[in-house]
């Protein structure tokens, strides 16, 4: 069973446009998560699906330059280019994530994947943010290519083809969903990046992080959080978009 960590990213934002290529520590904030993401000890392969948008060749240039696989597809439709990326990369099982959480710790996922894999025999779908405990930014899902292609044609509002797997936890009818749980509630802490107050908070903990060792840890994040307080004051006052 081949497993594939699919990361949808894009040059467009209406808030922090241009935010995936953003530099710290001299190297594009995708770059940091394709390389975290390298670490999964339970994936097989990362594939990143972009767009054919022009605005977004930077990101197929370093795809290019760090060899790593990528799909082109519509921008608009993004559950039509992640079901296209899927199957171009031959997954039997799919993880999702997105290109504004560049702090995701591959640990994260590969205990989403293993909880996945432990239950596929009553789950059709594993992730660690139907109930938010661990901080946003660490998001994950896990799914089989059978469930992304049915949803690929079921979907039809623009809301379920914009965000790929709302179709799923919008019919709990339909599919058995399971939830990952992290030991103590740190959902308060936002971690990704959609905003400049977003990205100023990631700097400052990706420089921190990094020099704590190279591999850093969820768990550090969090120490250096506990350690420095004010840090969650400088995008607490960001809101999430909502998923409409």
């Amino acid at each position: 069973m081949k497993t594939v960590i699919i990361v949808q990213a894009r040059m467009g934002s209406t808030r922090l446009p241009g935010k995936v290529m953003k530099l710290v520590l001299n190297k594009p904030l995708l770059q940091h998560q394709i390389e975290r993401l390298g670490r999964s000890a339970l994936s097989d392969d990362v594939v990143i699906a972009t767009t054919t948008s022009d605005a977004d060749k930077p990101i197929v240039s370093l795809c290019r330059a760090l060899s790593i696989r990528f799909f082109r597809g519509p921008e608009d439709d993004v559950l039509t280019r992640y079901f296209n990326a899927a199957t171009t990369a031959k997954a039997d099982n799919i993880v999702r994530v997105t290109a504004d959480c560049p702090l995701i710790d591959p640990r994260v996922i590969d205990r989403a994947i293993r909880f996945f894999m432990e239950n596929q025999s009553r789950m059709d779908y594993v992730s660690n943010c139907l109930r938010r405990t661990y901080p946003r930014g660490m998001d994950c899902e896990v799914f089989p290519m059978r469930v992304l292609r049915e949803i690929n044609e079921a979907a039809s509002s623009d809301s379920d083809r914009e965000h790929v797997t709302s179709f799923i936890y919008r019919h709990p009818d339909r599919y058995r969903l399971g939830n990952v749980a992290f030991e103590k509630d740190y959902s308060h802490y936002r971690w990704t990046v959609d905003t400049p107050e977003d990205f100023a908070l990631i700097g400052i903990l990706m420089k921190a992080a990094h020099a704590v060792r190279a591999d850093y840890t969820m768990q550090d994040c969090l120490d250096l959080m506990e350690k420095n307080p004010t840090w969650a004051q400088i995008n607490a006052g960001v809101s999430q978009k909502p998923v409409t």
